[in-house]
């Protein structure tokens, strides 16, 4: 039989509980969603263990995400992951805040890149790659050089990627480099190089499963592509293999920002320099969920195949302005559409 004393000390512990709830801190992140089991295992649980707190999500697109944040005066979330290309877009309309790199000590051992990619701002926490993929089998001799893909001997064996996807108006940045012109001063020598090009295009693509889609039925022979898609690629054309180029790959990277009315700005630091720290890191690439920017991540052969990895590679990339990328896209959009069609 429950005496009084034995239910007051049980209501007393569920005030102390309910209260405790109560208190605990909540961090809402925005980002994709992707390997979202991968992720609570090695980030979410870890960390919530880590900070006694609670973490909340809100996930889709890159556009639709940073449109909410705009939406909502800066307010929302306190840490946003983004393609650089989009965080670039909210850096330029005031919507993040600059980090405190003291309350973020693991920044200090990243790749130079990672560091600092838009002037004190956030870190990238992941680095990645646009360059060629080609099936070995069909493409000879080999390319090597972004210039190949107007070779003659491709034509209609390419796909470029589509002008509104992440990798699109990188083609218009190396056809102005293959016309000795920068694209973002003088579009019409790139232009007139896309004008080209298009005997070699059988498509445009806006999806990675849409391009890996054009070599298993062998439509193409030859795309752009980013490297987190090679993985699936090879699974299915075993036969493609990642072009050397000898004039370099595209740098892309994942950043991770606070918003300017993040509510938890100080969880929020601690948050980024959790997901920077280097056995993390590690972690991470070893389960294929994201390529380390800690320089003192070391990789076997094997557990680095699939990622940009490593300061050689990461200091041979090709770097995108984005700031002037983005005056430059609208432009850009309307003229590759009046050259494929579209």
């Amino acid at each position: 039989m429950t005496t009084p004393r034995k239910t007051m000390l049980a209501a007393a512990s569920v005030l102390a509980m309910t209260a405790g709830a109560a208190q605990a801190e909540t961090l809402t992140i925005s980002w994709w969603g992707f390997n979202g089991e991968k992720l609570d295992q090695y980030i979410v649980q870890p960390f919530q263990e880590k900070c006694g707190c609670e973490l909340v999500f809100e996930t889709g697109n890159n556009a639709d995400r940073l449109n909410k944040v705009k939406i909502r005066g800066g307010a929302g979330v306190d840490v946003i992951y983004l393609t650089d290309s989009f965080s670039q877009l909210g850096v330029e309309e005031g919507l993040f805040q600059k980090i405190d790199r003291s309350k973020i000590p693991n920044i200090d051992g990243l790749y130079e890149l990672a560091q600092d990619p838009q002037g004190g701002y956030g870190p990238a926490y992941t680095i990645g790659r646009v360059g060629i993929v080609y099936d070995s089998e069909k493409v000879n001799p080999p390319i090597t050089s972004w210039a190949d893909l107007w070779r003659e001997d491709l034509a209609s064996q390419v796909s470029l990627p589509g002008i509104t996807t992440t990798a699109g108006p990188m083609v218009v940045m190396i056809a102005g480099e293959k016309a000795g012109t920068n694209a973002f001063d003088d579009a019409d020598p790139a232009f007139a190089e896309i004008e080209k090009i298009k005997p070699n295009v059988v498509k445009n693509y806006n999806t990675g499963s849409e391009m890996i889609n054009l070599f298993s039925t062998g439509e193409i022979t030859v795309s752009l592509a980013q490297d987190f898609a090679l993985g699936q690629l090879q699974a299915a054309v075993p036969s493609v293999v990642w072009a050397d180029l000898e004039d370099g790959a595209i740098a892309t990277l994942n950043t991770v920002n606070i918003p300017t009315g993040a509510a938890n700005v100080e969880l929020a630091h601690e948050f980024i320099n959790f997901i920077l720290d280097p056995e993390l890191q590690k972690t991470l690439a070893q389960n294929g969920v994201d390529a380390p920017v800690a320089a003192s991540v070391e990789l076997t052969e094997e557990e680095a195949a699939q990622w940009t990895y490593g300061k050689e590679m990461i200091d041979g990339l090709k770097r995108v302005d984005y700031s002037k990328m983005n005056q430059a896209k609208n432009a850009w959009v309307d003229r590759w559409n009046e050259i494929f069609g579209m």
